[in-house]
């Protein structure tokens, strides 16, 4: 815990001055400052809840109960592009499932993993709402309709290009 912290300590002094600056800091202001705690540390990991829960005085049980319960929220490094992979039951039957293995295997890495240069996070949800093309892939909010497999490296690589020409 403490080489997170000496690793990050310039973002934990960004946060307590987020934090000394509130005009209550208290357990009133935890949503806020946890909103701002993930916009500082790209998530939420265990030292910055508890470093939090020290700061406003409210239990780490609170903290952790809040981070958990709202989906908005991670505990887990989020990747700079969000890929999600519909695998609600009309885009499962049309192979969404097969879709999610191969960027499993592109990325490395499983559903709910992020890749280890923290480029790209993979999700499945159950239902994108657009069965009429199906199977579906969503990145960065980015409608992929219809997709097969083969696709799975092409969508990649428009990201990839992105990053390689800023």
């Amino acid at each position: 815990m403490c080489s997170f912290i000496s690793q990050n300590q310039k973002l934990f002094d960004e946060l307590d001055t987020l934090i000394q600056n509130l005009p209550v800091a208290d357990e009133s202001s935890l949503i806020y400052v946890l909103k701002e705690a993930q916009g500082i540390f790209g998530y939420l990991p265990k030292e910055v809840q508890l470093h939090i829960a020290d700061k406003l005085g409210v239990p780490y049980s609170k903290v952790y109960g809040v981070v958990s319960f709202y989906s908005y929220f991670s505990t887990n490094p989020v990747g700079e592009h969000k890929i999600s992979v519909c695998l609600g039951t009309v885009c499962f039957v049309k192979g969404s499932d097969k879709i999610m293995a191969e960027f499993e295997k592109e990325l490395n890495i499983k559903a709910g993993e992020t890749t280890s240069d923290l480029k790209f996070t993979l999700d499945g949800l159950r239902c994108v709402g657009a069965c009429g093309l199906a199977p579906v892939v969503v990145v960065d909010g980015k409608v992929y309709g219809l997709c097969t497999p083969d696709q799975v490296t092409n969508i990649l690589d428009e990201y990839r290009e992105v990053e390689l020409n800023c």
